[in-house]
């Protein structure tokens, strides 16, 4: 025979038994609900220390313990703390994915010239993660001048390939010159010269990075980096003032996002290229 009373009636959760279940919801921002007690209704504006804070439509704010005693759409609900959010994957500064506790790779021959230190510095900075992970060295020229001799000197070869970085590559330049002299000789097909048109790699920060609304016009005549320190109201007094300069424009890059992409697309170029499958 059925027992309609079921088992032993003082059974744990026999007061339970019966009522309504109540969703527990996070206190998300903007989440709009009404407090039981009083009515109050408000979108949440932040959860601080089991306390979350609502403003209604007149920007009126109060405070009410998270728990128990709200109402969303007319049903009730437990308020919790929110739920952390899920970590998105790391970035680098360059935009690449982070690859997790990865090791330098042991140095490829293959690798990447560029004219001077500050290029080599900000190169380091926003793709060193990257060049690490490709085992890629930068080297710096000291000018585009030396680049024959450096390859005369150290060959690059089929599988040996360097990428060349250079400043104020436009027609008519110097550096275009030098550039097609350097592609025409025997160490041309190993190569891949690319360039920036701006005079300096100072001027591939972006002026907003920067907080300028452009980089100053330096007349002829004027070492180019003097004359910016000079129009910003900086010391240039000898080289210490113009590195101290550079280490300024270099702290105000934390990411790709301020610098020009006519560098960003010139140096992924060059990664590509010396990391293609085959090459050392």
């Amino acid at each position: 025979m059925d027992d309609r009373y079921g088992g032993d009636v003082l059974s744990a959760g026999w007061r339970e038994r019966g009522r309504p279940v109540v969703a527990r919801v996070g206190a998300e921002r903007d989440l709009v609900v009404e407090v039981a007690d009083d009515g109050f209704c408000g979108a949440v504006t932040g959860v601080t220390g089991g306390l979350v804070e609502l403003e209604d439509r007149l920007g009126r704010r109060r405070v009410f313990p998270l728990g128990p005693g709200f109402i969303i759409d007319g049903a009730d609900v437990i308020l919790d703390p929110p739920r952390p959010a899920a970590s998105a994957p790391r970035r680098t500064a360059s935009g690449s994915f982070a690859v997790a506790d990865a090791r330098a790779r042991t140095a490829r021959a293959s690798r990447i010239l560029v004219e001077g230190r500050h290029d080599a510095e900000l190169v380091e900075k926003v793709w060193g993660d990257d060049l690490r992970v490709e085992g890629v060295v930068v080297e710096y020229l000291e000018g585009v001048d030396h680049l024959a001799d450096v390859l005369d000197a150290d060959p690059p070869r089929s599988d040996r390939r360097y990428g060349v970085l250079v400043d104020h590559l436009v027609p008519g330049s110097k550096e275009s010159r030098l550039a097609a002299a350097v592609e025409a000789s025997r160490h041309g097909p190993f190569l891949r010269i690319v360039g920036h048109p701006f005079v300096d790699v100072w001027q591939c920060v972006t002026p907003r990075a920067m907080g300028i609304t452009a980089w100053p016009e330096v007349p002829r005549g004027i070492e180019f980096k003097v004359g910016v320190c000079r129009a910003l109201g900086w010391p240039a007094r000898d080289q210490a003032d113009i590195a101290r300069a550079w280490q300024r424009i270099l702290g105000r890059v934390s990411s790709y996002r301020d610098l020009e992409p006519a560098l960003l697309g010139r140096v992924e170029e060059l990664i590509d290229f010396v990391t293609e499958p085959g090459t050392a």
